[in-house]
């Protein structure tokens, strides 16, 4: 059966969980990260985790902030998602990008950790981000490439076709939903061949934003960040930012 002792989560929002509220927990998400966390820490009485994701994070910040910490804890599986925030400025060298991106994920696989990698998901039908549709596609192809090259897992996000629902997403139409960072954790469970009993959640009832409404609420303030060079991350910390045990459990 397999089983992981020390798994380690780097990137942005995605992996931080925005969209998956929970009061409760630091930063005031959950994600699919902790999801998977608490799949694997229940085939493993000594399992730790720790999640260095912070939202708004572009890909270069991701390695120089996340990556020798996350090596320093010697872990055995690495989930990294790194990428997104780049695509959607307005100026991107996405070759240049890849190629830091390829070198880190060296880094993590000659550590002998198990590494899962993932694509950007497919924007076609997004008010904003649909016109960089073919961005994303040469992003995706470039990350599949290295994947192939490292032999690492791979989640491949653009083809997952049940996001194409609206519901998948959160209010803001830029987060996944609580519903889909749990179809996430599957994904990424079953891209692992680790044996789970995680089901689709419910779909949160909600009121439908106008295209309007959505605008002033969110796109607006995400445009402003964009062009004041902020991030809705500037004032957090990691979530989970050393190894720690977890309460076992799926759901």
């Amino acid at each position: 059966m397999v089983s992981f002792r020390r798994y380690v989560a780097l990137g942005d929002s995605f992996t931080e969980g925005v969209g998956d509220h929970d009061a409760t927990l630091p930063n005031g998400v959950r994600g699919w990260a902790d999801r998977v966390a608490a799949v694997l820490a229940s085939r493993a009485p000594d399992f730790e985790y720790a999640n260095l994701a912070i939202r708004g994070r572009k890909l270069r910040p991701i390695l120089a902030e996340q990556l020798e910490p996350a090596l320093a804890m010697e872990p055995d599986l690495v989930t990294l998602y790194a990428g997104a925030n780049d695509v959607m400025r307005p100026r991107i060298d996405v070759d240049g990008l890849v190629a830091d991106y390829d070198a880190a994920v060296a880094r993590l696989v000659a550590s002998g950790a198990r590494v899962v990698l993932f694509t950007a998901y497919d924007p076609g039908s997004h008010p904003i981000f649909g016109a960089l549709r073919g961005r994303f596609a040469i992003y995706n192809e470039l990350v599949r490439e290295v994947a192939e090259r490292h032999a690492t897992a791979l989640v491949d996000f653009w083809r997952l076709r049940d996001y194409r629902d609206d519901r998948m997403w959160d209010d803001d139409r830029m987060h996944m939903s609580s519903a889909g960072h749990q179809r996430m954790a599957m994904a990424v469970l079953d891209t692992l061949g680790i044996e789970h009993g995680l089901q689709m959640l419910p779909f949160a009832e909600r009121v439908a934003l106008s295209n309007l409404t959505w605008a002033r609420t969110h796109a607006a303030p995400w445009i402003k960040r964009r062009l004041t060079g902020t991030s809705s991350g500037d004032s957090l910390d990691p979530r989970w930012p050393t190894l720690a045990p977890v309460t076992a459990g799926e759901s």
